[in-house]
């Protein structure tokens, strides 16, 4: 008897269909850091705001998976760029999130 397909396999297949489907490149992504694939999942979300930058939503996820990796002024730009991206679509949530994630790693002088 044959096993069924993995969720990540699923998603695969999907995405073959839909290369640039937002809604899987970001479930894509998940799913590669929920595995522990960190740079599967780092490219996934990379791919992802190049398609869409206005993908609000993976910002805070990229942002917090660059500095899981050790890139600090990476997310730090990343925080910043959503927070472009949510304010151009008056995403004051996303906006509130991203702005303090981007505080705790400190200002732009620590950056420049």
């Amino acid at each position: 008897m044959q096993k069924p397909p993995s969720r990540l396999e699923r998603l695969l297949d999907f995405l073959a269909a839909s290369p640039d489907d937002t809604f899987l490149l970001f479930a894509l992504a998940k799913e590669y850091e929920s595995m522990g694939d960190l740079e599967k999942s780092l490219r996934h979300y990379a791919h992802l705001v190049e398609v869409d930058p206005d993908y609000v939503g993976a910002y805070y996820h990229l942002g917090k998976l660059q500095e899981k990796l050790g890139q600090p002024a990476t997310a730090f730009a990343t925080y910043k760029t959503g927070m472009e991206a949510a304010r151009r679509n008056n995403d004051q949530h996303a906006l509130s999130e991203l702005a303090g994630a981007k505080l705790a790693l400190g200002d732009d002088e620590d950056f420049e």
